[in-house]
């Protein structure tokens, strides 16, 4: 197999590999309600969906010490965890996508904000660890997402350029991090519609990896 030197696919991991969201919004609410926080799907999309931790505790826990509200969001974190154990499938499409990209010698890469462990449970869970060149974590590098640099690191793990890869987001912050690293980004329709997924910068939408208007456009760009 020769390896399609220059192409890559990005993939952040919540939302856009397994539809996650609901179950960290109801581990926001669960540790965050109590101080004072209460979310809704609108206002998860808005205020929390693709946020860093840190981000989040600055924005909500302003009164905590820095240390405190690591805590309490890593509190948040492990109820994540706790519920979504057992419960990760994939968005529909999605391995057979990842299983023509491996045919076609394209390496992809996971680009997320989420904590490393949350990161690593969600692609051992779905058994595709393995299929990944890199896993990038946002909180590991000096800027998360938005900021492009996670999937300028992602495109450098892949050894490829930009503007002849995919990347594939569910949240504003992910596809304005994609998009502002050059990369001709497809948003998932977990969470957020079309029309604010092409806001944020997305060239497309689709509602998942079987999507034919996705497939379509993806078999134009990577040629196969």
């Amino acid at each position: 197999m020769i390896e399609a030197i220059g192409r890559a696919l990005l993939f952040d991991i919540d939302g856009t590999l397994a539809n996650t969201d609901p179950l960290h919004l109801k581990a926001f609410n669960q540790v965050l309600g109590p101080r004072g926080h209460v979310f809704d799907h609108a206002r998860f999309s808005r205020e929390l969906q693709g946020f860093a931790n840190v981000s989040i505790g600055e924005r909500f826990l302003p009164d905590e010490a820095p240390e405190r509200r690591a805590m309490i969001l890593d509190e948040k974190e492990e109820v994540f965890r706790t519920l979504v154990a057992g419960q990760i499938e994939p968005l529909p499409g999605l391995m057979a996508l990842l299983d023509r990209a491996d045919a076609a010698g394209i390496p992809m890469v996971a680009v997320t904000n989420a904590p490393r462990l949350n990161a690593e449970l969600l692609l051992s869970g779905l058994g595709i660890t393995h299929r990944f060149r890199a896993l990038v974590i946002g909180a590991e590098l000096s800027h998360g997402k938005p900021h492009p640099l996670p999937y300028q690191e992602g495109l450098r793990f892949a050894g490829a350029s930009a503007m002849a890869s995919i990347a594939f987001e569910d949240s504003r912050t992910g596809v304005q991090s994609a998009a502002a690293a050059g990369i001709p980004t497809i948003g998932i329709r977990t969470s957020l519609g079309h029309a604010d997924l092409v806001a944020a910068g997305a060239i497309a939408s689709g509602s998942a990896f079987d999507d034919p208007d996705l497939l379509t456009r993806l078999a134009a760009a990577m040629a196969w």
